[in-house]
């Protein structure tokens, strides 16, 4: 079913924006990321906190990947635009992603494309306009309807986006819903970029990568996606997905780990906040 006109965002966009800013207000700072506008634009009851997937002991683990893969994604973009190699920002599935509102002094040297669902997306852009924030000539909104069979590297031509100058391509919390055909038709299109874009895409891991206890809190996770109807139904090993994204004809893939995180962003804590196993990074460059 096609979404209405100006449809919420789906639970997954919500939580993922409540537990950034759930990071702010209980783990200790310094804050890997500091993001209480998506909270702003959620709006959710005044209990939100009392909702069973925010319990702030439970859902440590998973708080603290959401947040440690944003601030790498914002981290890799930054470089990116600083030097000079990057003067377009595509976000695929956006949700409530709040970068260009949040780093304004980077976002000014960006276009930024966000993509995702029409219905979701109009009602992100009606949120934005009553909390104030004006309208950016570099924030492009790119409403793609999945379900009708359009495409988002076409849409995405038809915003604006240049295809002969670098880019940067997020694509958080993606990938597991779609098939390994459909992962690596994307990777194909993003192939076709300008020389020195950069693709950065997160990945599940196969259960047997994992251990426990976290191997059986994530089934879990994942047999609460399948009821929901929303399946995972793609998992790769590392190097699967580094080789996926050479034979795509990617170059320089690497895998950048959960360890990876941990040591950048998460090293001497007084809180001893620490990401979950089972989700990892791809960098990739055209």
């Amino acid at each position: 079913m096609p979404d209405s006109p100006a449809a919420a965002p789906d639970s997954t966009a919500v939580r993922v924006a409540l537990w950034r800013a759930l990071h702010v207000q209980v783990d200790d700072p310094p804050h890997v990321l500091a993001d209480e506008t998506g909270l702003q634009i959620a709006a959710p009851d005044a209990n939100w906190r009392e909702r069973p997937d925010m319990h702030p002991e439970g859902t440590r683990g998973y708080r603290a990947s959401i947040v440690g893969r944003a601030r790498f994604v914002e981290d890799l973009v930054a470089e990116q635009a600083a030097n000079g190699l990057a003067q377009q920002y595509v976000i695929l599935g956006a949700g409530l992603d709040t970068f260009a509102q949040r780093r304004p002094e980077i976002a000014s040297r960006l276009n930024v494309y966000e993509v995702d669902r029409p219905g979701p997306q109009a009602w992100k852009q009606r949120r934005l306009m009553e909390l104030g924030f004006r309208e950016e000539a570099r924030l492009r909104f790119v409403p793609v309807d999945f379900e009708a069979g359009e495409a988002w590297w076409d849409r995405l031509a038809a915003a604006g986006f240049d295809r002969t100058s670098p880019a940067v391509i997020a694509s958080t919390g993606v990938s597991m819903y779609l098939t390994r055909d459909a992962n690596l038709a994307t990777l194909r299109q993003i192939a076709q970029l300008a020389p020195g874009s950069t693709l950065v895409m997160t990945f599940l891991l196969p259960l047997d990568l994992i251990d426990e206890p976290e191997r059986s809190q994530h089934a879990a996770v994942y047999e609460r996606a399948r009821a929901a109807g929303t399946p995972f139904v793609s998992f790769f090993a590392p190097d699967e997905m580094v080789a996926l994204a050479r034979v795509a004809g990617l170059r320089d893939a690497r895998h950048v780990s959960t360890a990876d995180l941990t040591a950048r962003y998460f090293a001497d804590r007084s809180d001893s906040l620490r990401p979950a196993s089972g989700e990892s990074i791809l960098v990739a460059t055209v």
